[in-house]
C-alpha cells in the first residue's frame, strides 16, 4: 500500500493521471486509504496546462475513478448481502463491523438517502471504504450509488483544499 501511495505523490504526466484513476478506483473497492493523496502531484504533474486547469482534472479523474470503485463495491456488497457466511463471519468478529456501520449508515440513509452518502464521503480523512461497503447493503441503484459516490469524492477534495489549502496538503 505505500508503494502506491508513493506512487500517487509522485505521478506526472498523463500516466499519472492514471495512477491517479487506479488508487481513486481502489481506495473506493477495497483499501482504506486517504483520497487526499491525489491532490499532492498537482503541482508538479508536467500536462503542460494552468496549474487549475491540473487541479480541475486530478479531481475529476480522481472522482470518476472513485464512482467507478463504488459501484465495483455495490455489485459485491449486493453479492455479500445475500451470502450467509459473509455478513455471519462479519457479525461474528470481535468488533461487530456490521452492525456499527449499518447503525450509523442506516441514520444517514434513512435521513437522507443518497445525499447522506455522498455527506460522508465530504469528511477529509475518514477512509472512503467503510461508507461505500456500508451503503452498499442499504441501497438498491446502482446509478444514483455511483454518482453519490462521485459528488461526494469531488466534495471532499474540494472541501480539503478549502480547509487546508493545497501547501498544507502537501503535508499529508
Amino acid at each position: 500500500m505505500h508503494t502506491l501511495e508513493a506512487a500517487v505523490r509522485t505521478a506526472t504526466g498523463p500516466a499519472g493521471l492514471g495512477i491517479i484513476a487506479v488508487y481513486s478506483f481502489l481506495i473506493a473497492a477495497v483499501l482504506p486509504l486517504p483520497s487526499e493523496v491525489v491532490l499532492l502531484p498537482v503541482t508538479h504533474l508536467q500536462l503542460g496546462l494552468p496549474h487549475e486547469v491540473n487541479l480541475v482534472l486530478v479531481i475529476l479523474i480522481s472522482g470518476a475513478a472513485k464512482a467507478a470503485g463504488s459501484v465495483m463495491a455495490f455489485h459485491l456488497g449486493q453479492k455479500a448481502k445475500q451470502s450467509g457466511p459473509i455478513i455471519s463471519a462479519l457479525r461474528s468478529s470481535r468488533i461487530d463491523v456490521v452492525a456499527w456501520s449499518e447503525r450509523k449508515t442506516v441514520q444517514l440513509a434513512q435521513q437522507y438517502g443518497y445525499v447522506g452518502l455522498a455527506l460522508a464521503l465530504c469528511v477529509p480523512g475518514f477512509p472512503d471504504t467503510l461508507s461505500i461497503y456500508a451503503f452498499t447493503v442499504l441501497e438498491e441503484d446502482h446509478v444514483l450509488f455511483g454518482l453519490a459516490t462521485f459528488v461526494g469524492s469531488v466534495g471532499r477534495l474540494i472541501v480539503t483544499l478549502f480547509l487546508f489549502g493545497l501547501g498544507a496538503v502537501a503535508i499529508v
